[in-house]
């Protein structure tokens, strides 16, 4: 059936069929078969403003508002009247009056009546709505089924081109809307067991904004759903790094979640946890200006004279442009392009650096941008390139790049003949350069600088040129109006390139490994290029062939060479201008364990000062050869700490004493900041004289780590350095069980313990069972534990360390005691206590003292229990470690309220929980704060009581044990319920028995149940 357009000023509709809407993608209206022409962009967007904001009425000031934003032309009021006739001839049905319009008019608005035409917009809110339903009731085939429907009426981008703050408004809602639908569509598909499903639809969704963490979490769980526990890791490292570097933020609460339990294997929580979509946006290529569609614009250069003392006259001459070709694919570069073609000074000359590592894109970057602004600039568009980088024959300093220049503005191409560089006077150059340039607007882009020397000769005198200049070194010795760095792309925008690269059916056919692919590029637009090259002369080879194939360091940068073309060519370009001392730091910097690293990390491996290494480290930044995502914190990118690492292993002596260094570090890090100290390991390295003043600086310093440090221990097993692993993980444990990072600590001795039975130091098969048991006690798995303190005593044997053997026993004792069984509980803990007393041990004497206080206490023998806790307080004192501390003030508080002594408890756990802070133990200072809440409970102030239960549950983190969550909970429902508030007691107790591994703790699990069920 043929389809015809009419005009607006046409009589009424050629049909009188249903009338239909369309919004979701260029807009467009229909009455039967019959297309209607909606007129001109502006015309349109009062049309949709009236549909958006149906069926509401819509005053004449709003629609202005919409439509033209802050700034409405004067005669609006005279003009919507015109564009609503207009609309009305075109869309009523013919003969329609007044009454039957689909646009009714009232005194100083219009409203558009719903019933009188059917919209896109409409069928897509009842499509998702019922996709929505059938999600929640359960039936997910029909709810797939129905939010296919619901994204097939996006025809594109909505509401393309329309002007107007409710358009952009629209548009944006509408896009959340889309990715919404897709989440959950891939929801449904986890649901069902489809994982790759799952993934594909991810794939599949529009692209979302930047650091979108719920997208991460929902692939983690479809990836861990397809067996592939390693690549949902990989997911939360890149994702972590992202908002580490851009934001500055560690993931949320969602994501650590989603982490933790694919760490545990937790399929429950994994598989009925939703997340959203999530990408990154790609900017359409452009194509490449031809060369016949410059105008002739000769006449706008008017004739000069050179001001180098000659009679030469610059004759007028046809705008000049010498820009290389502008790439196809230039992807992910949005918001750089928009600083770039940035309106700027007219009356002046405006200089914009941008730098970047090699291979990141800097010159098809500016070239797009060039060719962007080249109709601003009638007088030429000029390039030159410097080849700082380049081969020595092939550099050329400002000298030679003038001459070139002032043939290309001057009349005739010889009229400057040549001569060797320093036969020349550079001043003279210089001089006739800008006489040259004095009365043209140009454009000039300055390719691969090195240094302002460099650039400052070439910069033309002519008012509103403009001079873009590229180069892998910071120039701060330039003068510039804008100064940008251009990083690597985010994973998104790595496969967007990917996919324009390879074209999209060859990449969309294998969505995780061009994930993966785009990972090992580490989003450098070389490194995908030569990848994509790769893969496109080699048409058997699949994607996650060519993604194994660069599966380790080596074999990335091996993979990433094409011919000439070469990433690490291009490293090593950079690295070859560096100065000696600049090249032993990068050589360093490729052995550091950790992603991220501070000015401390190179001093240590260096044997230098903070000072020096850190002098180091900016000049590096300023190479371009190292990032600084945030003041004082820096990281190399993932291939060139291969590279780094590469020539770092061409020194194989210097390489074993840098990585060394940079562990011993880790390990004096650990035992300054636990309540051991240095002087509580008896073997292992002397930290003694360490780079670290106090426990306080070092707990500082592991902080900035983050979640990096379980990556240090991986790192020293994988080097074969079993030693390094083992007393790594024994240092670091008690830093992480007071962050209350449970996990990290169990995934730290599970790297390290098949290292200890290769480590020369025998101490550490015993010592890392021991620390196995403690964190199970703190976890609650008391049967494990006391499995891991029994190990450790065989283990141990008759030679066992003295200090290892007394932990292992005061441990068993903890662990019988919070069986029940005190009777072995005591005899154990009684000879701990002795053997302590020899062994000068006073964090496990304090350990031992207060747990004897505390089953005396219960025991009802209290002045017994005093006695252990003066004992144990008094250790603790000396020793000085607020930590310890604050352990004994809880016990000896838990005697006090046993005997009814309140204020005196009270005291004591005040005192402890600001220690607890002090130390920054959040479960300590939690566990604290929730005893406190018990007593003032206890003295009838209940009111205060649930305050601070509150302020113990904000101290929890996420890494918390679920048996202190439990407990904090378990007190607050009770205090709810003894002052007659009965439904937050009961979602107390609810939310106790939902934890993640409740059934684990069963004292209160059961306690938590008899509190639900006196709730009725």
């Amino acid at each position: 059936m043929g389809v015809h357009a009419r005009g607006s000023g046409g009589s009424g509709a050629a049909t009188n069929g249903d009338l239909r809407i369309d919004l979701l993608g260029p807009v467009r209206a229909r009455r039967g078969d019959t297309a209607l022409a909606l007129g001109p962009i502006r015309r349109q967007a009062v049309l949709a403003a009236l549909i958006l904001r149906a069926p509401s009425f819509v005053t004449h000031h709003q629609i202005l508002a919409d439509v033209w934003g802050a700034d409405p032309p004067a005669t609006g009021r005279q003009v919507l009247p015109s564009y609503v006739y207009a609309l009305r001839k075109t869309l009523d049905a013919a003969a329609a009056g007044p009454d039957r319009s689909v646009i009714h008019s009232g005194r100083g608005g219009y409203r558009f009546v719903p019933a009188e035409a059917r919209t896109d917009l409409a069928e897509l809110a009842e499509e998702a709505s019922l996709a929505r339903q059938a999600k929640v009731t359960g039936d997910l085939d029909t709810a797939l089924e129905l939010g296919g429907r619901a994204l097939e009426l996006f025809r594109g981008e909505p509401l393309p081109g329309l002007p107007g703050p409710l358009a952009d408004s629209e548009r944006q809602r509408l896009a959340r809307r889309r990715r919404t639908l897709h989440q959950d569509r891939a929801e449904c598909l986890l649901a069902l067991g489809r994982y790759p499903d799952a993934l594909d639809e991810l794939l599949a969704a529009p692209l979302a904004q930047p650091h979108d963490e719920p997208l991460a979490a929902l692939r983690m769980r479809a990836l861990y759903g397809s067996g592939r526990q390693a690549e949902a890791l990989a997911v939360h490292q890149e994702t972590r790094r992202r908002l580490l570097d851009d934001l500055g933020v560690e993931p949320g609460e969602e994501l650590r979640g989603v982490h933790q339990a694919v760490l545990r294997r937790d399929d429950r929580l994994l598989l009925g946890r939703a997340a959203g979509p999530h990408a990154a946006a790609v900017l359409a290529p452009r194509s490449n200006p031809p060369a016949q569609a410059v105008p002739d614009l000769a006449q706008a250069v008017p004739e000069h004279r050179l001001g180098d003392g000659s009679d030469q006259a610059v004759v007028p001459r046809a705008r000049h442009s010498d820009l290389p070709g502008d790439t196809a694919c230039l992807v992910g570069r949005a918001s750089e392009l928009a600083l770039l073609t940035a309106p700027m000074s007219p009356t002046a000359v405006s200089v914009v650096a941008v730098d970047g590592t090699a291979g990141v894109g800097k010159t098809a970057l500016v070239v797009r941008a060039a060719w962007s602004l080249a109709d601003a600039y009638p007088d030429g568009c000029l390039f030159v390139d410097l080849h700082a980088h380049g081969a020595p024959h092939e550099r050329g300093g400002p000298r030679r790049a003038l001459r070139r220049l002032l043939r290309t503005v001057r009349a005739g191409g010889d009229a400057l003949p040549d001569a060797p560089h320093d036969a020349e006077d550079l001043d003279d150059l210089v001089t006739a350069w800008r006489a040259a340039t004095s009365s043209l607007r140009l454009l000039v882009v300055v390719d691969d600088a090195r240094s302002a020397e460099q650039v400052r000769p070439l910069l033309p005198a002519g008012p509103g040129s403009r001079v873009l200049v590229t180069g892998r070194q910071r120039l701060p010795g330039l003068d510039a109006d804008l100064r940008l760095t251009v990083e690597p792309l985010g994973t998104g925008d790595a496969v967007g390139l990917l996919r324009e690269l390879l074209g999209e059916p060859r990449a969309d056919h294998e969505p995780e490994a061009a994930l993966e692919l785009a990972r090992r590029c580490g989003g450098l637009p070389l490194a995908l290029r030569i990848a994509s090259a790769r893969l496109q002369n080699r048409p058997s080879w699949s994607l996650a062939f060519l993604a194994g194939r660069m599966s380790d360091d080596a074999r990335s940068l091996g993979e990433l060479r094409a011919e000439d073309r070469s990433v690490e060519a291009a490293f090593r370009m950079s690295y070859d201008q560096l100065t000696p001392e600049q090249q032993r730091t990068f050589r360093a910097l490729g052995l550091v364990p950790t992603a991220g690293f501070d000015a401390l990390t190179l001093a240590a491996m260096l044997g230098d000062s903070r000072e020096n290494a850190e002098d180091l480290l900016e000049g590096l930044v300023d190479a371009s050869l190292l990032q600084q995502p945030h003041p004082g914190r820096y990281r190399l990118h993932d291939l060139v700490r291969a590279h780094a690492r590469r020539l770092a292993g061409e020194a194989p002596e210097q390489a074993d004493a840098d990585r060394a260094a940079v562990l011993r570090l880790y390990t004096a890090a650990g035992r300054m900041a636990g309540d051991w100290g240095p002087e509580g390991f008896s073997t292992g390295p002397d930290v003694t004289t360490s780079l670290f003043g106090s426990w306080r600086e070092a707990s500082a310093w592991l902080h900035a780590a983050g979640g990096e440090l379980v990556d240090v221990v991986a790192y020293a097993a994988a080097a074969d350095r079993f030693d390094e692993a083992c007393w790594i993980a024994e240092a670091l444990i008690e830093y992480l069980v007071r962050q209350g990072q449970y996990h990290e600590c169990r995934a730290a001795l599970d790297l390290a313990l098949p290292c200890a039975d290769l480590a020369t130091d025998r101490r550490m098969p015993v010592s890392l069972r021991n620390w196995s048991g403690m964190v199970d006690l703190y976890l609650g798995r008391l049967r494990r534990a006391r499995t891991w303190f029994t190990e450790a005593l065989r283990h141990g044997g008759d030679r066992c360390d003295p200090r290892e053997r007394a932990r292992s026993i005061a441990g068993t004792g903890v662990t019988a005691w919070m069986l029940g069984d005190i009777e072995a509980a005591v005899t154990h803990l009684d000879e701990a206590v002795s053997l302590t007393a020899r062994l000068d041990d006073s964090w496990l004497a304090g350990i031992s003292l207060c747990s004897l206080g505390a089953i005396r206490s219960q025991q009802g023998r209290h002045e017994k229990a005093f006695e252990h806790n003066a004992a144990a307080l008094a250790i603790a004192e000396k020793n000085g470690r607020p930590r310890t501390i604050s352990n004994v003030l809880c016990f000896a508080a838990d005697t006090h309220v046993a005997l009814g002594q309140y204020t005196e408890a009270k005291d004591l756990l005040r005192r402890a929980a600001e220690l607890a802070r002090e130390a920054e133990d959040l479960p300590l200072r939690a566990a604290s704060l929730s005893r406190l809440a018990t007593v003032e409970q206890l003295e009838g102030r209940l009111h205060a009581a649930v305050e601070t239960h509150h302020r113990a549950l904000a101290a929890l983190t996420p890494h918390a044990s679920a048996g202190l969550e439990m407990e904090v909970r378990i007190r607050l429902g009770s205090t709810y319920a003894a002052a007659g508030r009965r439904t937050e007691a009961r979602h107390e107790f609810q939310a106790a028995l939902a934890l993640p591994g409740a059934g684990d703790h069963p004292r209160q699990f059961g306690l938590a149940r008899d509190g639900l069920s006196d709730m009725g």
